[in-house]
């Protein structure tokens, strides 16, 4: 696989996959798999802090966005960027206005305007660098949110009026996340609500 997708291992040892083969595979697999390049690999389990915020975002989101031209959909869209071959199924993402078929399958998703991925600790490497690489060839994309699930600290990288991405960092129970692309907050204390983690 390409360097920049260091994580997760392949999940089959074929030398290469079409897209047409992993399509076929993926209907009949009980399991997620995300594909680059030729290659398919197993997306990694969920743990209970990561369901607790994923809930918890899940439900401010639908209640800030009913009946908005933008949506969250939860970890079961899966995401194609034709820019670069990548199929992915990230933790939340919020796509505006109607949802375009990928070319490939009209199950799947392009051109989403925000992306949420809740981290662990077998992801985050992943997801910080190799993934954000990834996403930011979507030319929709505007804003791209990493949550951690052992500590209260959240990323949003935005994409400012030049084309240049930039870091907002959330590490305080009483302060609100902004999702700037969608013009809506989020408290800190209400993702983490229920994690155990100290509000």
């Amino acid at each position: 696989m390409d360097n920049i997708v260091n994580e997760p291992a392949p999940a089959y040892q074929k030398a290469f996959y079409s897209i047409a083969e992993y399509l076929e595979m993926e209907k009949a697999s009980p399991e997620k798999h995300g594909y680059y390049r030729g290659e398919i690999f197993a997306m990694a389990g969920a743990g209970k802090r990561h369901n607790i915020i994923f809930k918890n975002m899940m439900g401010q989101l639908y209640m800030r966005l009913r009946g908005q031209p933008c949506q969250p959909y939860g970890s079961d869209m899966r995401i194609h960027i034709p820019e670069n071959t990548l199929f992915t199924y990230p933790d939340i993402s919020i796509i505006c206005n109607d949802l375009i078929s990928s070319p490939e399958d009209k199950d799947t998703i392009i051109q989403p305007t925000v992306l949420i991925e809740i981290l662990s600790r077998a992801t985050r490497n992943y997801d910080r660098g190799g993934k954000f690489k990834l996403y930011r060839d979507i030319p929709a994309l505007k804003e791209y949110i990493l949550i951690d699930s052992e500590s209260i600290n959240i990323e949003v990288f935005w994409l400012n009026a030049s084309g240049h991405w930039e870091l907002e960092e959330y590490k305080m129970p009483g302060e609100t996340m902004r999702i700037n692309a969608v013009d809506t907050g989020i408290a800190i204390h209400e993702i983490y609500e229920g994690t155990q983690l100290p509000l």
